[in-house]
């Protein structure tokens, strides 16, 4: 339900039912979480294409792949749960209770820990990776709906929309050690690859703020498109990309001067967004086309329009070296959600 909710903000201010067979090759996926068919849509990077559609639990929202590629972690929004898909199989292996209304999701670089952002309890539950159990909850600010790690892995942060800032949470002691103010609806988070920065989308203030981690300022505001949501860096640093849900494009921002350097249309409001772990390709997720838009990061232009499921939401990438495992699988945020 958090399409709905940050609607509420606003105000204020392939094919289903596909086979999904064990897939032994290595390669760059993109898995894109759909939020009224209740299914993650896998999506191989080398053709473009939909190969497969796993279902999940209710109101998928947001998705994270863990650094060796093996697991999805998918946020169910309206089931308060975290399906576990193991990429090789494409199947849901666990599911994990949460707080109310778990609205975005990250795995910690060493892969180790998940932590989940619920909207409606206004904490991060912390999963342990190895056991797929919660071990910690951690009290943060009003309605959060973003989270991102630092490349050490001794930060998190999070933004929160409801009370218009960023807790810094310590992963040692999973306690919050600052909080930054920051523009009006923060919501999407994405931190450069040298961790001295966090990129924080303001959905209601139509901006991009500037986080320096190593004071905790805000050291810069940047002006995009309207609601922008959906936030990633590419690899190198130099480029960040923003998808704006009221003007169904995507922002491009030089990280060395902050200025917006292109604007890419994409489709029907555009809200996740994740690049490539090579930075060639940023995937969009197009809410109301229900389709992803690829972008090639050499020309900013976007190469291919990939049907997906309905109403999609969060997406994610990953590189999977080496299968796991093997066999046939077994079927098991931000406008309004009908």
């Amino acid at each position: 339900m958090v399409l709905s909710a940050a609607a509420a903000l606003t105000t204020a201010a392939g094919p289903a039912g596909a086979s999904a067979v064990s897939d032994a090759r290595p390669g760059v996926f993109a898995y894109v979480a759909n939020l009224h068919s209740d299914t993650v849509s896998v999506v191989d990077t080398r053709t473009d294409t939909v190969v497969d559609s796993v279902p999940v639990g209710d109101g998928p929202d947001s998705a994270a792949v863990s650094p060796d590629g093996a697991r999805v972690y998918v946020t169910d929004s309206a089931a308060d749960t975290v399906s576990v898909i193991d990429t090789c199989t494409r199947t849901v292996v666990d599911t994990v209770g949460v707080g109310d209304e778990p609205s975005r999701v990250t795995v910690s670089p060493d892969g180790r820990r998940v932590y989940v952002a619920n909207v409606r309890s206004n904490d991060v539950s912390v999963i342990d990776a190895r056991t797929q159990a919660v071990t910690d909850t951690i009290e943060v600010g009003g309605f959060p709906l973003g989270l991102a790690v630092l490349p050490d892995g001794s930060r998190l942060y999070v933004a929160n929309a409801g009370s218009n800032d960023v807790s810094v949470i310590s992963t040692a002691t999973h306690e919050v050690v600052d909080s930054v103010s920051v523009g009006s609806g923060p919501t999407v988070l994405a931190i450069t690859p040298d961790g001295r920065h966090v990129y924080v989308s303001n959905l209601t203030s139509d901006d991009v703020s500037v986080i320096d981690t190593r004071s905790h300022v805000v050291t810069g505001t940047v002006q995009v498109g309207d609601q922008p949501a959906g936030i990633g860096v590419r690899p190198d640093g130099r480029r960040v990309y923003v998808a704006n849900i009221g003007s169904d494009d995507v922002s491009v921002i030089d990280t060395r001067t902050h200025e917006v350097t292109d604007t890419v249309s994409v489709g029907d409001g555009p809200n996740g967004l994740a690049v490539t772990p090579d930075g060639s390709r940023v995937h969009v997720s197009n809410f109301d086309s229900d389709t992803l838009s690829v972008i090639d990061t050499r020309t900013d232009t976007v190469v291919r329009t990939v049907p997906v499921g309905d109403g999609p939401t969060g997406v994610a990438s990953g590189r999977r070296e080496k299968a796991r495992s093997s066999g046939h699988a077994v079927p098991t945020s931000l406008r309004g959600r009908s």
